[in-house]
């Protein structure tokens, strides 16, 4: 059993989140360097070479990619033979991202009681946590903060199981093409497909935190994700909504399996300011 003191936790956390609003990740950076040579529309370039100049601006003087810092999103993944020691996790974590977001002057966005009041927490805590328990003596922390611009346009459907492969395409394609730009493109976008209605929306979620453009390793998902990055960079939205050939840098597709009677699928939309930092400890 390996112990690690909660304040170790809390500590990465405010430094990864801090680290996710000012530093965009090097695959990111360069599907932004790649999409801007690929794009076909003058004023889609345009754009993307000021995304580019908002990222080299942002790590210079250490202020945030963008003004929405998003929801605190947390995945774990943490080691059976680690133990927790001078607190619980769960609080170590809020308390990492309430430092972090305080030190780093970073926005807060979240809100209690939603459907009414909607009283600021003043802190951005709660964090939005998932917990995964894994083999080994290691705790695995991914950072990601996620804007409410994508995270609104995200999208679920149970669709008949007769509708298969296609029936997936086009609800992944028509969800992207409704969203327009409120999403901030180009997008990465996060599929999940099969299990439950909430396996299916954590899988497309969890998805976001692949490196950009790295393909899913089983053949016959990473068609999929090929296919459907075709069909949108069709829909002609390009960067920012301004039009172009450039909608999307990838899709990340994830697969698990389902009931006879099911075929769940979701959809979630990164914007280009896809930020995730990750840390082991």
């Amino acid at each position: 059993m390996r112990a690690i003191d909660a304040e170790e936790v809390t500590k990465t956390v405010s430094r990864l989140f801090q680290e996710a609003c000012y530093y965009l990740p090097e695959d990111v950076l360069n599907a932004l360097k790649q999409a801007r040579e690929a794009e076909e529309s003058p004023v889609g370039r345009k754009v993307l070479g000021r995304m580019l100049d908002n990222a080299e601006i942002s790590a210079k003087d250490k202020i945030p990619l963008c003004q929405d810092t998003g929801d605190a999103v947390v995945f774990l993944e943490l080691g059976q033979d680690v133990h927790i020691v001078g607190g619980d996790i769960y609080s170590a974590i809020n308390e990492g991202v309430r430092q972090g977001y305080n030190e780093g002057y970073l926005r807060k966005s979240m809100v209690s009681r939603p459907f009414s009041a909607r009283i600021n927490t003043k802190d951005n805590t709660p964090a939005i946590i998932y917990t995964d328990i894994i083999p080994g003596d290691r705790l695995k922390i991914i950072a990601m903060p996620k804007g409410g611009g994508a995270e609104n346009m995200s999208r679920l459907a149970m669709l008949l199981p007769a509708m298969g492969r296609q029936g997936v395409i086009d609800f992944v394609v028509n969800a992207v093409d409704e969203a327009g730009s409120n999403p901030c493109p180009p997008l990465i976008i996060g599929v999940g497909i099969g299990g439950t209605v909430e396996k299916t929306v954590m899988l497309a979620k969890r998805a976001l935190s692949r490196k950009v453009g790295e393909p899913n390793p089983d053949p016959e998902i990473a068609e999929l994700e090929k296919e459907i990055l075709n069909r949108v960079n069709n829909l002609g939205i390009g960067p920012m909504g301004y039009g172009g050939r450039i909608t999307a840098l990838a899709v990340h597709a994830e697969v698990f399996p389902t009931h006879i009677a099911s075929l769940p699928v979701a959809v979630n939309l990164q914007c280009w300011c896809a930020r995730h930092k990750e840390a082991i400890l």
